[in-house]
């Protein structure tokens, strides 16, 4: 099969494809036929050499979080009748930019037959994510919400989820590709925070906000904390920016901060918001933004285009 290693920390170049065994299954253990992987900005991080304590990777590693995809084979100990599901997992030490990927039978997660399985990768972690914020922050009708980094894989799903909870949505982003495409996901008010009077922009067309749900972190989450208006919630979980913002951050008084350890949930909860998440995208009620599919051989163009921010919405890598 084909898998993706990487050998040394570096730019993208060092996501490197070759040949590998085809893996076989233990007692426990399942092989699963990726269709799709999941591809997050921190594992552009995690390639830097730059994961620190959270993510301690040392190369060669083989890169790579979740996949969705169908059985193929399973280990002793698992109901044969597995065979030929269709899937979603995290993945562990193995990786998941690969042809097939070897996993524990008990981390499956099944995909109903109504959500493709590409929408399943991309639903993955950031569904899980936003369902788990959203439980958080307790985003009530009539809010006024503001989610910077709107059209990111995570902010498409939060701005869809605000505006069915009866927020008014504001989504922030940057440049008039990535805007164009939130008005249709629920946003009220968009705007681009590449522009210096962005939060002047938002005072005017309505005061300050109840909650802030920042994927951004940096410069741009800490002129969102200041619209914040007192007793109202900020969520901090994004830094692509610059740094995650909240805590020893000015802010107004009463507002209450949520951090990104947060949302690092455990397997049950994971579990929990990840099933929710594929019923409510076969019921039709959240819909991942996909904005980019790379074959599995480019997945170091792939980690340059998120790194470049050119991106819009999710970036998967596909069979082909």
């Amino acid at each position: 099969m084909r898998v993706v290693e990487v050998a040394r920390f570096g730019g993208p170049e060092v996501l490197v494809a070759v040949d590998a065994p085809d893996p076989g299954p233990g007692p426990g253990e399942v092989v699963v036929e990726v269709a799709a992987a999941d591809v997050l900005w921190v594992e552009t991080r995690i390639r830097q050499g730059q994961g620190g304590d959270h993510f301690p990777v040392r190369p060669p590693y083989r890169p790579g979080c979740g996949v969705a995809g169908t059985v193929a084979l399973v280990g002793e100990g698992v109901d044969p009748a597995r065979a030929g599901r269709r899937v979603m997992t995290r993945t562990g030490p193995h990786g998941g930019y690969a042809e097939r990927a070897l996993e524990p039978a008990e981390g499956l997660i099944p995909v109903p037959d109504a959500v493709s399985l590409t929408d399943a990768a991309a639903l993955l972690h950031d569904g899980v994510t936003a369902l788990g914020l959203m439980d958080l922050v307790a985003v009530k009708p009539g809010d006024r919400v503001l989610v910077t980094a709107a059209a990111g894989g995570l902010g498409a799903l939060l701005v869809q989820l605000a505006h069915a909870a009866g927020a008014q949505v504001v989504a922030a982003a940057r440049g008039g590709r990535k805007l164009e495409r939130l008005g249709p996901l629920g946003a009220d008010l968009v705007v681009d925070y590449s522009a210096p009077d962005w939060t002047g922009q938002v005072r005017a067309a309505g005061g300050g906000v109840d909650v802030v749900l920042d994927g951004a972190g940096g410069a741009y989450g800490r002129a969102a904390l200041g619209l914040v208006s007192p007793g109202g919630r900020f969520s901090g979980h994004g830094m692509p920016a610059g740094s995650f913002v909240g805590h020893g951050d000015p802010v107004a008084a009463g507002v209450t901060l949520t951090g990104i350890e947060s949302v690092q949930f455990g397997p049950e909860q994971f579990r929990h918001y990840a099933a929710a998440a594929l019923d409510a995208a076969a019921a039709g009620r959240l819909r991942p933004l996909i904005g980019q599919t790379f074959p599995l051989e480019r997945a170091a163009d792939a980690h340059a285009a998120i790194e470049a921010r050119t991106t819009i919405g999710k970036t998967l890598l596909t069979r082909r």
